[in-house]
């Protein structure tokens, strides 16, 4: 674990003192500057914690299956959210007004289906199979000796997760960027580096305790600031007459009409294909606690959403041009919001509710990344029928963690797209291949390995094809023709090649 020590050493020597200095100066307020600072460095100390109980793959992957409900609530509304909701959101609402609750509506819907009976059927069988992945599960339950689906899944999680986690390393970049008026290729060497030291360490287990911290965090944030804000403009009714005058659309909950919030109500489809939500199920001790876990995570969905709504919105009475805003960038409302009505204390910790959001979000998809590498290629596919100590998955899962941080680095430095918009698109490219096989091979004794394959197939070359062909020409998420697709193709392909029922 010497590299460990040495990469820590370095993060301090070569990134906090520089980074801490330029921070003090923006804040001007050494209690300011104490509070931002914890909300960074808080997750490496967890990271330590966790560090004695990660002791083998099972740890690192699933926490050892050994969550309590509130953990694995909080975590997995955590992991689901990310800077599309606090960044993304908040700025669809500052420009579509109040309809953009139509896009919580539908993953608040999904979410609590799946806490109440998708979770805690597919805990039980994970846990009869010895599964630690999603393909883990989708091996056993179909005896796949060829790794047919396996393959296919890590290179679907491949395109897609990538595509996420440069998302969420842009979002934080462009937070610090803006708030401490710094570089962006050093905000997203800071907002890696951070990521990175605390996974290394303490695997599912440091991932799951700061996202549920982190989780307390963003609702802080996502409630303070528009109630504060509601307030600096006269109160709720001063804010309906301000957005009335302006621009009375912004009020009206069906503006976009009815094509519009079928894809955002249809946002809700992708959530049971996410890989970094759906694993925090499989990680809970008690099965039977999903239930209590589904009230509580409902809550925080709840919450969270409509904070982010009304942050749009007393945005854009405040705002009403963008080009007053950092950057010209509606994402960038939340930040704007927080510099004009707070001191630096709650400043500092605002702006670490951003990075709470991004990090939650960033390092569940991290680890889906080692998994897919580690678990379900190296370990599954080239070395199935040797045998791994413990020890060296562990090394290994670790290894794949800093090279996937460092690809995803670059990726985000490249990118060029709204968080919003790139968010989604990986979102419904996860939730039509994975979230249409989990759901019917749970429910659907006659799915067979060919539909989930072919499933898969369809669902991921729809989402890619429809957002380059026809997605501008159509107005139509590319989720929902994918989901649907892939559902069809997964039922038809399955009647035909019914070779052997599922076992339940």
């Amino acid at each position: 674990m010497w590299f460990i020590f040495d990469f820590i050493y370095f993060f301090y020597k070569e990134v906090i003192r520089g980074f801490g200095m330029q921070l003090y100066e923006k804040l001007k307020d050494p209690i300011a500057f104490s509070v931002f600072l914890l909300t960074l460095t808080l997750p490496v100390l967890v990271g330590f914690v966790a560090l004695r109980r990660t002791k083998n793959q099972s740890d690192f992957l699933v926490g050892g299956r050994s969550m309590n409900r509130f953990v694995v609530a909080l975590s997995a509304v955590s992991s689901g959210r990310s800077a599309w909701l606090v960044l993304g959101l908040s700025g669809m609402a500052y420009k579509m007004g109040i309809t953009a609750i139509w896009a919580v509506v539908g993953y608040v819907v999904a979410e609590l289906f799946q806490f109440v009976y998708l979770g805690k059927k597919l805990r039980t069988r994970t846990e009869q199979y010895g599964s630690l992945t999603l393909l883990d599960f989708f091996e056993s339950h179909f005896d796949d000796k060829k790794n047919l689906i396996r393959i296919t899944g890590s290179v679907i999680i491949a395109i897609f997760i990538t595509a996420y986690v440069a998302a969420q390393f842009s979002g934080g970049a462009k937070t610090l960027s803006a708030a401490l008026d710094i570089s962006m290729g050093f905000s997203l060497v800071v907002t890696g580096v951070l990521i990175l030291v605390y996974m290394v360490l303490g695997g599912f287990i440091a991932v799951a305790y700061n996202d549920a911290v982190r989780a307390v965090i963003m609702v802080i944030g996502l409630a303070v600031l528009p109630i504060v804000g509601l307030l600096e403009v006269g109160g709720y009714k001063a804010l309906l007459e301000i957005l009335e005058r302006f621009n009375p659309a912004h009020l009206d909950p069906v503006a976009m009409g009815g094509g519009a919030l079928i894809n955002f109500i249809g946002i809700g489809l992708g959530s049971p294909g996410q890989p970094h939500i759906v694993v925090r199920y499989m990680s809970i001790k008690d099965p039977q606690k999903l239930a209590s876990s589904a009230v509580i995570g409902t809550f925080w969905n709840v919450m969270m959403g409509w904070g982010a709504v009304l942050i749009g919105l007393v945005g854009k009475a405040k705002y009403t041009d963008v080009t007053l805003l950092p950057e010209s960038n509606p994402e960038l409302i939340y930040l704007a919001l927080s510099m004009d009505y707070f001191g630096p204390v709650f400043y500092g910790l605002l702006i670490g509710g951003i990075f709470a959001a991004i990090l939650s979000t960033a390092d569940s998809q991290l680890l889906v990344v080692a998994s897919t590498f580690v678990r379900d290629i190296y370990e599954k596919v080239c070395h199935k029928n040797d045998r791994m100590h413990e020890s060296r998955k562990l090394l290994l899962s670790r290894i794949v963690l800093v090279l996937a941080g460092i690809v995803s680095l670059f990726l985000a430095y490249m990118a060029e797209d709204l968080i919003f918009w790139l968010v989604l698109f990986a979102w419904g490219g996860l939730g039509a291949s994975f979230g249409t096989a989990l759901i019917m091979v749970l429910y659907w004794k006659g799915t067979t390995k060919w539909g989930v394959f072919f499933g898969m197939l369809i669902g991921t070359t729809t989402t890619i094809g429809w957002n380059v062909f026809l997605k501008d020409s159509t107005g139509v998420y590319e989720l929902i023709p994918a989901f649907f697709a892939a559902v069809l193709i997964l039922v038809l392909v399955s009647l035909v090649t019914k070779n052997r029922e599922s076992e339940y």
